[in-house]
């Protein structure tokens, strides 16, 4: 009875999928009713069995007091995702284990364009695209890699992973974008016509989208049966008496635990070159027919599909910028030497939204590894200017997207440069981004008061689009003022608490609070922290964000904090949220801390996977995935990690979830 007042959101997005499932897709639903069960304690998120789903209460119940704007948009989410699933993957279900993708890689892709189409799709593109360099991209990388259709398992549970589900959306989503939306339509429907009833495979959804294109897949199949990230190395060479542009094009894979050798990968990769003043040229590739009228486009969808390939695009008038790899095209990693100017042109100028806000990462790469290095040496630190430049511009430009600007100046993330190193180091990637992020705060102060002032959304709460992207875009800009640490930004950061209508703004302010580092804001913080307890401590959803934010703060004595949030009555190890909360936020999201020189951080990791092991093998394993990615550490962390899944071995006898990531990990470079 307590939740019903949060199940409206859920019932009106149902409603929304249904009807964009009927128009887009043409599918209707086959029953007459639909159910949905909502419990505290579910390891998943959800799961679609016909008729009755069951729902984690984190993906079902949705109240602006006590849900996140975030909460809102996963729950929109999550719940057309499961009923999508009434499609494709129960009336067409699996034939067998080894086809998981063809359901869930599938029903991402339809998932993620239903929200797409129900808010921004420029951010909706980002946010996909920053979780899978950062969680796909290492997993590619790691003792777990496995293709999107593995070929073989120890435990089932550990194959619900992020290259099935993610990676596996980004393999349809490349279909999508070589066949085009409606013979991939037609694709679709042949498929659910054909096996509706049946229990298919990954082989039957490409045969159906082969017969209605007339195209021949055999070589796109590799994206589901090898694993790993290609990287494609792309050099260009203009010519300004000839008016043409060459672009050399080489893939390349690294080896993974199943397959050193990999096949060439059939890569959609799209480009538009830019003039100076920042318009897409037309141009025509030398490849296709003179006389073409269509054949001189803005942007052009080249075909990878050898292991070394160019491209020659005539009647290019002057020197372009690229825009590559637009709309990321392909999940793959793109090598090619950015000059700073020319990111901060593409910041500037580029109509494709997602490689502006990729632009903005990679001058933030560019900048941030800069600063590492000097971290490392032990040399003085100093902002390059170009990007206070670029942040500046962004601030004061009124005409765009406010969502996609705040996503802009959120700085590359320390998973994300971690993965990008040979070899990182958690410690000095913190203190380069810290730095970065509080001198940027210095020098944009007044445009930063500026944005949060001018971005207050409408009194009412309501989590739509529009009014989403102003509360981020105010909340990014006052996460760079707290860092200021002065009374008055500290001030600003209480007021908004404790006039928050909304759970996104308390979460905002909060969390600022949390970071901030200033003797004064010690006792105002703890001060919040028990009013926020006391208010919210018999709402579940409420008290997870609570843990969370604890457990990711990055002050000094991180691991002390955690180690006493377990031992306070809100927590309970049985409850897979509230382990997520706490020991997942802590090792996955407070890397600087669970790092530490001494090992500290690992031990407390393993203590806490063999205590689950036993309660929760599914959430222990999952759990494990920081210490399985020692390879990418220095030697001494190297060392520490490696023990501590020997220990885990070694403690008794283990659950085929947890031994099977643990064994492999172990024997990996060894």
């Amino acid at each position: 009875a307590k939740d019903l007042a949060k199940c409206s959101h859920a019932m009106s997005s149902l409603k929304r999928a249904m009807a964009w499932d009927e128009k887009v897709y043409g599918r209707e639903y086959d029953l007459d009713i639909y159910m949905i069960v909502a419990v505290d304690d579910f390891n998943m998120g959800a799961v679609e069995n016909k008729g009755l789903n069951i729902f984690n209460t984190s993906c079902v119940l949705a109240r602006a007091e006590v849900t996140t704007d975030k909460g809102f948009q996963r729950v929109e989410a999550v719940v057309a995702h499961e009923y999508f699933h009434n499609w494709s993957g129960n009336r067409v279900t699996c034939r067998d284990w080894f086809q998981l993708s063809l359901k869930e890689g599938f029903t991402v892709f339809r998932d993620s364009e239903f929200s797409a189409d129900m808010g921004s799709r420029t951010v909706k593109r980002i946010e996909e695209v920053n979780m899978l360099r950062t969680a796909q991209f290492a997993e590619d990388a790691g003792p777990m890699a496995h293709p999107v259709q593995p070929a073989s398992y120890m435990e089932i549970s550990n194959f619900y992973t992020a290259t099935v589900y993610e990676k596996g959306a980004e393999v349809v989503r490349m279909l999508h974008r070589l066949l085009g939306a409606e013979t991939f339509r037609k694709g679709t429907d042949l498929y659910f016509s054909r096996h509706d009833g049946q229990a298919a495979t990954i082989d039957e959804f490409l045969a159906a989208m082969e017969s209605v294109s007339h195209r021949d897949l055999k070589q796109f199949r590799y994206w589901y049966t090898q694993a790993g990230t290609p990287v494609l190395r792309v050099r260009s060479e203009f010519n300004a008496r000839e008016k043409t542009l060459r672009l050399s094009v080489e893939q390349s894979c690294p080896p993974t635990p199943e397959a050193s050798y990999k096949e060439p990968f059939h890569i959609p990769f799209a480009v538009s070159l830019l003039g100076k003043a920042g318009g897409e040229l037309s141009v025509r590739l030398r490849s296709e027919r003179v006389g073409d009228v269509s054949a001189v486009k803005t942007e052009h969808l080249l075909e990878v599909r050898e292991s070394m390939q160019q491209f020659v695009f005539e009647d290019v008038e002057e020197q372009p910028v690229l825009s590559l790899l637009r709309g990321f095209s392909a999940p793959v990693k793109l090598d090619y030497p950015y000059t700073a100017d020319e990111l901060a042109f593409l910041m500037s100028h580029d109509s494709d939204g997602f490689n502006r806000w990729d632009a903005a990462q990679q001058l933030g790469v560019q900048v941030l590894q800069k600063l590492v290095e000097k971290v490392l040496r032990q040399q003085p630190l100093e902002l390059d200017h170009k990007l206070v430049a670029a942040f500046r511009v962004l601030l004061l430009d009124e005409t765009l997207d406010p969502a996609m600007v705040a996503l802009m100046l959120e700085l590359p993330s320390e998973g994300y440069l971690a993965e990008l190193s040979d070899v990182a180091h958690p410690v000095a990637i913190h203190r380069a981004r810290q730095f970065a992020r509080k001198a940027l705060a210095h020098e944009l102060r007044h445009v930063l008061e500026a944005a949060y002032h001018r971005h207050q959304p409408p009194a009412t709460y309501q989590p739509v689009a529009s009014a989403i992207a102003h509360r981020s875009l105010k909340n990014i800009a006052l996460s760079y003022l707290a860092l200021l640490n002065d009374k008055q930004t500290a001030q600003l950061c209480l007021d908004q608490y404790n006039n928050a209508a909304n759970m996104t703004d308390a979460s905002a302010s909060l969390q600022a609070l949390l970071n901030c580092d200033a003797d004064f804001v010690v006792a105002v913080r703890e001060k919040a922290l028990r009013i926020f307890y006391r208010r919210w401590q018999h709402e579940p959803l409420a008290v997870n964000l609570w843990l969370q934010w604890q457990a990711a703060c990055s002050l000094p004595g991180a691991l002390d904090r955690v180690k006493e949030l377990l031992q306070h009555e809100a927590f309970d190890i049985r409850n897979p949220n509230k382990v997520r909360a706490v020991i997942g936020a802590f090792c996955s999201q407070n890397l600087a801390h669970f790092h530490a020189e001494d090992g500290s951080g690992y031990h407390f990791l393993a203590d806490k996977v063999i205590e689950l092991d036993a309660i929760n093998p599914q959430i222990a394993a999952r759990l494990l995935s920081p210490l399985t990615r020692w390879q990418k550490m220095p030697a001494s962390a190297q060392e520490k990690m490696r023990s501590e899944l020997q220990r885990i071995l070694d403690s008794g006898k283990r659950s085929p979830d947890v031994y099977e990531v643990a064994s492999k990990s172990v024997l990996t470079g060894a």
